[in-house]
């Protein structure tokens, strides 16, 4: 596999890539993962839009649904290097970030921790302790570590997927709004359809063994994520996006469900996570610019682990996705300036 994806229809480098050069990448991508993943449309475009915009993921399901799997075919058809980590309660910052190891007459020597890799899968990240959590908030932002007062550079691109367990709260630590802020978008994975399931039957408990084919490498996912921020958005659309946030504020949101349940509303990267992923989402559609309907087709992964709901939202039995709902509802879609208008 060459650095401009030999064997593959993509041959965008580093230095340049068409939005024609995107769309096949998703495609080729894609397919490659429905070789092992069987239904979840939705969730595989949503992963993929995320890793193409260069954002970390948070991936929330029960368990068995194969989010394991998935992220190991997204590293194999990207040629991403991958590595996992289970997270348990008595995981250390170091066991993530590494250690220095020192030795009888030998000189200190730094041994790499799991998360100098590409793609890093953190396997149940609440059950780890908050301050092993806090371990990956330098990583995630910054993309290096500090060990021992020395600060060293992880490998590009890095992206962090990290899957939780939403029925299990015995053992487990929530993770921080601080750390929760860092993940581009929260993926909900929903349990798959009877027949997706028979499919799925098929699949596992027979003799074939489905290997997806590396298509692409790091070169192009960094070239992907410079293409979506050179993608157009109109001023209006860019203000829609701000409006949506502001409107998860009790103080500035017309949306009574706001008022009533959320104690803190999205932070200014709720924003930011909006118009990249509507950029993206234009790309994956053909299109050359990214409009109102991207933004608000994108809100509830962008906005719903942004959102701190009081008690009086469990006790109501309304989520973060109902508030958004709400949002959108109590928020409408701009009408486009006509041209040359102002």
């Amino acid at each position: 596999m060459t650095a401009d994806g030999e064997g593959t229809g993509v041959t965008a480098t580093t230095a340049q890539m068409t939005p024609e050069d995107f769309a096949r990448l998703a495609e080729e991508v894609e397919a490659q993962v429905r070789q092992v993943i069987v239904g979840q449309q939705t969730l595989v475009r949503d992963v993929l839009a995320g890793l193409l915009a260069g954002g970390h993921l948070l991936l929330e399901g029960v368990p068995g649904l194969g989010k394991t799997v998935l992220v190991r075919a997204l590293a194999r058809s990207l040629s991403l290097d991958f590595a996992r980590v289970q997270c348990t309660p008595d995981l250390m910052p170091a066991d993530i970030v590494g250690t220095t190891v020192l030795g009888d007459g030998v000189a200190p020597s730094f041994q790499p921790g799991p998360v100098f890799t590409q793609l890093l899968l953190a396997d149940e990240v609440n059950r780890a302790t908050p301050k092993t959590q806090s371990a990956l908030l330098e990583a995630m932002a910054e993309g290096r570590v500090t060990v021992s007062g020395v600060t060293r550079d992880l490998p590009a691109p890095f992206c962090v997927l990290a899957t939780q367990n939403p029925i299990e709260m015995e053992g487990t630590y929530p993770l921080p709004e601080a750390q929760l802020d860092r993940f581009l978008v929260k993926i909900i994975v929903e349990l798959p359809s009877s027949e997706d399931l028979v499919a799925i039957l098929d699949r596992t408990t027979g003799t074939a063994d489905a290997d997806p084919r590396p298509v692409a490498g790091a070169p192009q996912l960094l070239a992907a994520a410079r293409l979506v921020r050179e993608v157009p958005m109109a001023e209006h659309v860019t203000r829609h996006a701000v409006d949506l946030v502001q409107a998860t504020h009790r103080a500035k949101s017309p949306a009574e469900p706001v008022r009533r349940y959320v104690h803190h509303g999205a932070s200014p990267r709720g924003a930011q996570a909006l118009v990249l992923l509507a950029k993206t989402a234009a790309l994956l559609a053909g299109r050359l610019h990214a409009g109102v309907a991207d933004v608000r087709a994108v809100a509830g992964p962008c906005l719903r682990h942004r959102l701190v709901l009081g008690y009086e939202a469990m006790a109501a039995g309304v989520d973060a996705d109902a508030v958004i709902d709400a949002v959108l509802e109590a928020v409408p879609a701009p009408a486009a300036p006509l041209r040359g208008a102002g």
